[in-house]
């Protein structure tokens, strides 16, 4: 249970940083352009919040108390990733009217990197 809660901590200080640095600065105008539409004008950070501890939770426990080596988490962490996106995404794409497949494509690769770095920035801090 401790290495889980000193995973899970390291996990989400990564993720909270490199998802909002995205969310927030880098990509803030292409969605914005794209799901305009759909933006709430404020953060529902309840939302938010129980999505990170979710998600984290699960890189967790599928891939970082699993990983022997630092490509172990980086490939099991890409996959979690680009399964996590695809599914929000592709559920999205095909019952949203209006979704786009720019938004979907953009947010797979993104998944999955984002899985990918931070399983592995985690793994070399606390591994």
């Amino acid at each position: 249970m401790l290495e889980f809660l000193k995973f899970f901590a390291v996990a989400f200080g990564v993720f909270l940083v490199i998802d909002l640095v995205w969310l927030g600065v880098v990509a803030r105008k292409f969605y914005k352009q794209q799901l305009g539409y759909l933006m709430a004008e404020k953060v529902n950070w309840v939302a938010a919040i129980i999505f990170y501890v979710i998600y984290i939770a699960g890189l967790t426990y599928f891939v970082l108390l699993n990983a022997n080596t630092w490509t172990d988490a980086l490939l099991n962490g890409a996959l979690l990733g680009f399964l996590g996106y695809a599914t929000y995404d592709l559920t999205n794409l095909s019952t949203l009217k209006g979704w786009p497949l720019k938004i979907t494509l953009v947010d797979l690769v993104w998944g999955t990197t984002l899985g990918a770095l931070v399983s592995v920035i985690t793994f070399l801090l606390v591994g």
